[in-house]
Formats: C-alpha cells, structure tokens, sequence
C-alpha cells in the first residue's frame, strides 16, 4: 500500500508539474510586448512560490517527522495543503484561457504521421522549392493556429510534405509543414535537453551525499540542532532571496542593454546555470576535503554545517538560472499543441539526471575498486570520513566544464522557432502575392456605388456623354482616380489607351 501511494504521488506530481507551467504561460500572448515581459515574470514566480513551498515542507514537516516522531502528521499537512490548492484551481477555472484539445491535437499522434508519412515518402524526390510544399491556405487556416515557417535542417523530413499524386490529401498521407517544423522542433530541442541531465545529476548530489556529510559536522545553532533532512533549506532560502533580486533588478538592467523581454535569452540563461553547477561541485570537493580532515585532526570538533551554504549557495543560484530558463525556452519554442509535452522535458531531464547519478556511483566504485590498492572504491559504505566524495565531486565539476562546451556547441546550432504574421486580425490584401484572376477584378464604378466616393474626372468632357463615358472608363484620355486606395490613400494617376475607342467617344464632337 505504501508503495502504491507513493505511485500515486509521483504520477500526481508529474501531471502538475507539466500542464502547470503551460496552462499559466497560455495566459499571456508572447506577441505582445506587455505580456512578454508578463511572461517571462510568471516563470519566475512560479519558481519562487515552488520554492517557498519546499523550505516548508524541509523545515516545519521534516521536524515533526523527525525530531517529534510524528510521520502521519507530515502527510496530513501534505494532504490538507494539496487539497486547498485544488480548490483554489478550481475556483479560478472560468477566468482562465483554455484551449479545448482535439483528438488532432494529440502530440504523439502529430508526431507518428510525420514520422509515417516521411518513410513511406522516402524514395520520393523533395522538390526544389519549399514553397512546392503542401500548407493549409492561410485563408482557410483557423485564426488560433501557428503557421511555421519552413527550416532546411533535418530535410528528410520534408518528405512528409510532399503531395500525393494519386492520393486524396489525408493525415497519413501527407503532412503540413507545419506539422513538420513541429517534429523538427523537438527534434532541435533534445540536445538542449540532454545537456542540462549532468547538471541534475550534481543536484541529486547535493541533495543525498551532502546530506550525509551534514551528519559528520556540527549542526548546532545555539541550543538548537539542526535536522540532517532540513540541510536543503540552504540553496531554498537562497533562491527565495535571489529570485525577487533578479526579477525586479537584474532583469530590468539587462533588458535596457540587450532589449529582450527576459532581459537575457532562455539558452543564455541555461548557460549561466550550467557553469555556476560546474563551480558549486568544485567548491563542495574542497569542502569535503576540509571537513574530512578536521575530523582526522579531531572528530569529537567537527566544522559547522554553514560550510555547506557554499556549495549550496552557488547551487541554488545555479538552479535558478537553469530551471527558470528551462521552462520558458521548452514553453516559448514548443509548438502551440505541444507546449505541454515541451515544459514536461525539464522535469524528465531532472528524473535522468537522478538515474544517472546511481549509475555513476556505482561504476565509479567499481572502478577503482579495482585500480586503488586499499581495494574499496571512492564511495564505500557509510562512513565519509574514509571515502574519497571529495574526487567524486571534482569528476563532477570535470564532467559539467566537459558538457557545458557540448551544450555552447549545441545552442549555438539551435534555431529559433519563426511564425508567420499573425492573421488574426483582417489586412489590406498584398496585391503582389494575391492576384484575382482578370475576369474577377470588380468595375470600380460597381464597387464604389452610388456615393462615388472615388471621383473619375474626365479631361474636356460634354455633359451628354459623361454616362457613355462612366460605363467605359478603361478606355479614353488621361483619368484621374481620387480616393481611398491600397497603399492608404495616395492618388493613383490611370492613362487610358488612345487608340481603342467605343462607339459613343468617335461621336464625340471635340471643342
């Protein structure tokens, strides 16, 4: 039963944890440069009020689990605190903006008829234009959804596009591009996402091992002592400071510099994470190596648990950076179906990240198990003060410079997802791409009607003939066409041709 509950939480969690971020985001609209700003606060927020959450759950819960034995207090607190959340969700359902799925909509659905549609497409030529694609007319393409431009990376998968020639147009047998700029998105998004897991695996770290280190130290503040579980408030209370900072000092002064809403950009901002988890593994070496030797010196006068903020500190500013950044890059690239599925990667790259870390462990004792001559790996049993943690932090600290180049090499080769314009709102028609067949162009005289708001002036007109001449205005001496026009308003100048002429202009007498 225990395990079935804790089923039940993960598979709970997981589902918030990824529509939270996107239903919150589809609040805003990103094109505008109001609720651009807006957004890119949200994620902020969120992260401060997720945080806000955890150093209670590691401070209040863990001492009444703890210190006062009290476990079935913890989960109720949990339970109660889940629940008024869920009611005040649902309290705010009518005012949000919610976009009603469709089966269509399925992301994996999407993503297998590309995928189908370009093997069975693959012995096909592509044509030489992209513009030989097929794409649902703009005109015929409902106002809420995207269209994406088309990219030349991952051109295979362009086949997808190709019309049949003997085929009715069906989802399975041809697919828009873009539909197919939807599946190279993600596609361009997985080396992003595959470069942030070692940043989580030193996360998974500092939230096992550091803690274990926290039981080998002073943990003391006066009369107090400090819980071993509680150490994670550290980087929490750091966030909860920084992240306010960040908002309301730092976003504000890079956005004078760098003009971007987010004050710097999502991949930016990642970077950032990943060098500060590279030098935070660096430090928590040269901690441990401290730690370790005052205990050899005197293990009855450990060194204080504060040491830990260091490693802690950077961390937390780390993750900041990194999870923020995250969210709003897989939020603002993602395809609007799939905005969900996008936001859920950061959490996934956290879930490797933790599998990982067992798997380094485990070989890296293996390893030098075998090479070391005391025969006991770096990381053996439960006593730190005869490990070597510090040499498994610094091949961390290694690993990360290592993936911080792959993750430069990666985000420099990232494109940008580019939208057409948005077609929400109707515009002058482009006459240079737009053109209604000749037997289709309306008489202006019949368009403008009966107020004549365009004026045709006729150079040396009789009276008597100006009907004749109205139902005939292609053909006769310089016209004048006064008005409102495509280009807003600027008079357009028409020379008719002299040489063809109707009946009613050859009996015209001539002054």
């Amino acid at each position: 039963m225990f395990y079935f509950s804790l089923g039940l939480l993960a598979l709970g969690a997981g589902g918030v944890k990824g529509a939270l971020p996107a239903l919150g985001g589809d609040q805003f609209d990103h094109k505008d440069p109001k609720e651009a700003k807006a957004l890119a606060r949200y994620f902020n927020w969120l992260l401060l009020s997720t945080t806000l959450g955890a150093c209670v759950g590691v401070t209040g819960i863990v001492y009444l689990t703890t210190e006062k034995h009290k476990w079935y207090w913890g989960f109720f607190i949990s339970t109660v605190a889940t629940f008024i959340g869920f009611t005040v969700l649902a309290l705010g359902k009518p005012f949000y903006h919610i976009r009603e799925p469709e089966m269509a909509d399925s992301p994996i659905v999407r993503i297998a008829q590309v995928i189908v549609v370009a093997i069975n497409n693959s012995k096909l030529a592509l044509p030489d234009s992209p513009d030989e694609l097929y794409e649902i007319s703009k005109t015929k393409n409902d106002f809420r959804e995207e269209i994406i431009s088309h990219t030349n990376q991952f051109r295979f998968l362009d086949k997808a596009a190709i019309v049949p020639k003997d085929s009715k147009t069906t989802p399975w047998t041809v697919c828009t591009v873009t539909q197919v700029e939807e599946v190279k998105i993600l596609t361009r998004m997985l080396p992003i996402l595959f470069s942030t897991v070692i940043m989580n695996t030193c996360l998974a770290q500092l939230q096992t091992f550091s803690v274990m280190q926290g039981n080998f130290m002073n943990r003391k503040i006066g009369n107090f002592n400090v819980p071993a579980a509680s150490i994670p408030i550290i980087p929490l209370v750091f966030m909860s400071i920084l992240v306010p900072i960040y908002e309301f000092f730092f976003v504000p002064f890079a956005r004078k510099i760098t003009k971007h809403p987010s004050g710097i950009t999502q991949l930016q901002r990642v970077g950032v994470g990943l060098v500060l988890s590279a030098i935070s593994m660096a430090i928590a070496g040269i901690v441990e190596v401290k730690r370790r030797d005052q205990a050899h010196r005197d293990i009855m006068k450990p060194i204080s648990l504060f040491w830990l903020s260091f490693q802690y500190g950077i961390f937390g500013i780390a993750d900041m950076f990194t999870l923020v950044g995250l969210l709003e890059f897989f939020y603002r690239e993602a395809p609007i179906r799939m905005r969900s599925l996008s936001t859920s990667f950061t959490w996934l790259t956290l879930s490797f990240g933790y599998f990982l870390s067992t798997v380094f462990v485990n070989v890296i004792n293996a390893i030098t198990k075998r090479t070391s001559s005391s025969k006991q790996g770096w990381i053996h049993g439960l006593d730190l003060n005869s490990s070597h943690l510090n040499l498994f932090y610094w091949f961390l600290a290694i690993l990360s410079c290592l993936n911080f180049l792959n993750y430069l090499y990666w985000a420099s080769w990232y494109k940008y997802k580019t939208e057409e314009p948005d077609h929400s709102e109707p515009k002058a028609m482009d006459l240079t791409t737009e053109q209604l067949p000749m037997e289709e162009v309306p008489d202006p005289t019949e368009a403008k009607g009966e107020d004549l708001s365009t004026r045709m002036l006729v150079a040396e007109e009789e009276p008597e003939h100006t009907e004749a001449k109205a139902k005939d205005s292609s053909t006769g001496p310089l016209l004048v066409e006064e008005g409102s026009t495509v280009d807003g308003g600027v008079t357009e100048v028409h020379e008719g041709p002299s040489s063809v002429q109707t009946e009613d202009s050859k009996q015209q007498p001539t002054s």
